[in-house]
């Protein structure tokens, strides 16, 4: 035998190895997942660790803060950080996107932060977080290789991409560079890319634009369901249905939702209730209440719970969100309830973690 042959042995042996590896890591999440579930309230598939100026909850500590309420948790930062301009805030110093007049801008050291901390914690601990790349920016052809070499640098860490942000009110006319838009071909080629890897997305896009005049069909409705129907197999979660701080929802919001559920080609997209922004909206009257668990009733499989919480300082923070939709609690069916809590998580990231595992072990060496 050469020694050519003897390296290729060796290469193939090695990737074996590491295809086994990832593979018990995934049979131990998923058995974390069938084992504990029952015992939490609730998996949450929307939680930022970081704030716009990328400071946060210590991992650790927010271990403590999910305590026996959170079983589970898509775990992310901000891919945008607010800059401090001397120029024009002097010594005030910006911690938020509304307290300045100064550019944000992406921030890709985010999911180097985001991986070092899942890795400081034990297999037991990490078993309980679903990391999402988000420090990419969606108008740059090349998003699609920073995910690719994230993936790559981290292997056996993330599970999906985002939150990241396309339209949202306040935030995206303030980004240095391009306007990101629901029709360019950078989004869509890192779309395709994260279908190659099976990267779940988690896209926040407003249904409409901010103090919209009653009457007019809503700005990006179309653009958003356009972008689902060129991306089929792709597995996504809208970010907040469409709703926004000062977006409300527009007045054919629930026909919108239900037209997406009711078309056989997207399957594939599912809905966030996070925020306590839309929370506000849901819980507003007893009959919007009503309606919201009407909806969710019909089509159980297509919703999931996140708190979309940015670094909580303690659970009465964290748990605030949940709290809020009390009411709504109550109005869903048991069946219901389990899946938009804890099962539609568990089913959709439960799968997107097996698919990662798999591309990486046959790309990363």
């Amino acid at each position: 035998m050469n020694f050519s042959h003897k390296s290729a042995n060796y290469l193939r042996n090695l990737r074996m190895l590491f295809a086994i590896s990832l593979a018990l890591l995934l049979a131990s999440s998923s058995t974390f997942a069938q084992k504990d579930s029952d015992e939490y309230l609730f998996n949450d598939s929307h939680f930022h660790l970081t704030n716009y100026i990328q400071e946060g909850t210590d991992i650790h500590d927010f271990l403590k803060i999910m305590g026996n309420k959170a079983g589970r948790v898509a775990l992310f930062g901000i891919p945008l950080q607010q800059q401090w301009s001397y120029r024009v805030d002097e010594n005030r110093r910006p911690t938020y996107y509304l307290n300045s007049d100064a550019p944000l801008y992406y921030y890709s050291f985010t999911d180097a932060w985001i991986a070092t901390a899942y890795k400081s914690l034990s297999k037991q601990d990490q078993a309980r977080f679903d990391p999402m790349i988000t420090g990419f920016n969606p108008t740059d052809m090349y998003a699609a290789d920073h995910i690719r070499r994230v993936l790559k640098a981290f292997p056996g860490v993330f599970t999906g991409i985002g939150e990241f942000s396309i339209h949202k009110e306040f935030v995206s006319a303030k980004i240095a560079g391009e306007v990101a838009s629901l029709q360019d071909q950078a989004l869509d080629r890192l779309l395709d890319f994260a279908t190659e890897v099976g990267l779940v997305v988690l896209i926040h896009n407003d249904v409409d634009v901010p103090f919209a005049k009653p009457g007019v069909e809503p700005a990006y409705a179309a653009q958003m369901k356009a972008l689902f129907r060129r991306h089929p197999n792709t597995t996504f979660i809208w970010a907040h249905i469409g709703v926004g701080r000062i977006i409300r929802p527009v007045k054919d919001q629930a026909a919108i939702v239900e037209e997406i559920i009711n078309d056989p080609k997207l399957s594939n997209v599912h809905f966030d209730i996070s925020w306590d922004e839309v929370a506000k909206y849901i819980v507003a009257t007893p009959e919007s209440t009503k309606h919201g668990a009407e909806m969710v009733n019909r089509y159980p499989n297509r919703f999931l719970f996140g708190t979309d919480e940015v670094a909580p300082a303690d659970q009465d923070k964290y748990l605030k969100v949940y709290n809020q939709y009390e009411p709504f609690w109550k109005l869903l069916t048991p069946e219901a309830g389990e899946k938009v809590r804890k099962k539609n998580y568990e089913r959709i990231f439960d799968e997107a973690r097996r698919k990662v595992r798999s591309w990486e072990a046959a790309h990363v060496k």
